[in-house]
């Protein structure tokens, strides 16, 4: 069985990069590189942009914040530099970092390069004549759990990440904050969600720990050996990793992972072959994650929750632009009805008491 690696194509409309600018500027300031160069893009991901840069034989793949970005502290591409530069020689999945532009008259937003990790991205469940047998979908599980767990071990103040973040008071700041986000980018009123909102604020937690978190950890930002699938080439999108509680970052995850019974507007959600057969519920990724760290997950409830409200206040933001005309990506249309299941099934957990 054999799977196709994660390929870029044409720009989308309204997107383009200005290449003979880009091209000019990369000529004198990286080694080796020289005009002309020939742009694709990545045509997944709903946040920052991500494309192929082709210079001759050489391949770099350049990250820049979304055309009409109104959230400036979201999309800081020299923090995510930043981070890259310490964490790649210490964390191999960590892409290597090559070129930081902060200089906005050259595609018109700061932007960064980096090297190109090729492999397979799991985004969708299979087509049927290439469903996964049901004990690799278990070992995919697995590894994305052991691998969250490695990354939460990492020694972050010898990596020189120590000032990354604050991890006292990290529980109450996300769940005020994303609070705050959500209704700053509101476009419909959403019960559910507001009821979530309150849950989260009386039953917030004592933090579990600090660790370096990724903050967007799921199938989809994972490049896995096309001749291996449960062995990680490259994580991707660093934009929001931090120092902080490292049960929020498994409940993000939780908050991405769809079970097969789940609602439909959720299961047309779906990133990753979760719902396939073999695959870990999320009671199972929470247990296999607290073997593999020895932490205490009892409570996971609450970051379940958490992480449902914050994928939609995600989905959100970019929904917003896309209702202000900021984005005319069609795939941004339907985050509306996205946004309205992830806080119906929130509201659910919360009675259930079960995530």
């Amino acid at each position: 069985m054999s799977f196709d690696i994660d390929e870029a194509g044409p720009v989308r409309d309204g997107e383009q990069l200005d290449e003979a600018r880009l091209g000019t500027y990369l000529a004198a300031h990286l080694a080796g590189a020289s005009e002309p160069i020939a742009v694709e893009q990545f045509p997944h991901g709903h946040s920052n942009l991500t494309y192929l840069i082709h210079l001759g034989d050489r391949e770099l793949v350049l990250r820049r914040p979304p055309f009409g970005n109104r959230v400036k502290t979201a999309h800081d591409m020299g923090r995510e530099y930043r981070i890259l530069s310490r964490l790649s020689p210490v964390y191999p999945p960590a892409p290597r970092p090559v070129l930081f532009c902060e200089d906005e008259s050259v595609l018109g937003a700061p932007f960064y390069l980096m090297e190109r990790k090729r492999g397979v991205i799991l985004r969708r469940p299979p087509r049927s004549d290439r469903l996964l047998p049901p004990e690799l979908v278990r070992r995919l599980g697995e590894s994305l759990v052991e691998n969250l767990a490695r990354l939460h071990a990492l020694d972050y103040q010898a990596a020189g990440l120590g000032d990354l973040g604050k991890p006292e008071g990290y529980v109450e700041r996300q769940v005020t904050g994303w609070t705050r986000r959500y209704r700053d980018a509101q476009t419909d009123d959403l019960p559910p969600l507001e009821q979530a909102a309150a849950w989260l604020a009386d039953n917030r937690p004592g933090e579990s720990g600090a660790a370096l978190i990724h903050n967007d950890y799921k199938f989809d930002n994972l490049v896995l050996d096309p001749d291996d699938l449960t062995r990680i080439v490259a994580v991707l999108d660093w934009e929001m990793a931090t120092i902080g509680d490292p049960l929020m970052d498994l409940g993000t995850t939780l908050g991405y992972w769809i079970e097969p019974d789940d609602p439909e507007p959720l299961r047309r959600f779906l990133v990753g072959p979760t719902t396939l057969p073999g695959s870990f519920r999320r009671r199972e990724v929470a247990e296999h994650y607290a073997q593999a760290t020895g932490r205490d997950v009892s409570n996971m409830l609450f970051y379940y929750v958490f992480g449902l409200f914050k994928v939609a206040g995600i989905a959100q933001q970019i929904y917003v632009r896309f209702v202000r005309g900021a984005t005319r990506d069609p795939r941004f249309a339907v985050l509306g009805d996205v946004v309205a299941a992830l806080g119906d099934q929130a509201a659910k957990a919360i009675e259930s008491g079960r995530y």
